[in-house]
């Protein structure tokens, strides 16, 4: 996995003179080469940021969807009247405890 040049870290140097101009417009052009390719690499991060805040929203949006499907569906579905499970035998609830119509 190789590193791009301009990407490598500047060499640490302690405040030495340049030994002549053509060291200096070296390294000015050494700067120059490695500020245009971060300001590159600054534009792919941001439209990549961008994409991925959009499949975000596109995956709340989607998640907002289906719950509200989900609650309809529960919306739907027939609601039992409570059973005594102490008096249960085999899972069902005993005739003798049955409110008994007149």
């Amino acid at each position: 996995m190789g590193c791009h040049p301009f990407l490598l870290p500047l060499p640490n140097r302690k405040a030495q003179p340049m030994s002549t101009l053509e060291d200096l417009a070296d390294r000015v052009e050494r700067l120059l080469l490695r500020h245009s390719e971060l300001k590159r690499t600054n534009g792919l991060l941001e439209h990549q940021l961008a994409e991925l805040g959009n499949e975000r929203d596109n995956l709340k949006l989607r998640l907002k969807a289906a719950r509200s499907r989900v609650d309809a569906l529960l919306g739907r579905l027939p609601v039992d009247r409570p059973v005594d499970r102490n008096n249960e035998v085999d899972g069902n609830a005993t005739a003798a405890q049955d409110p008994v119509k007149p």
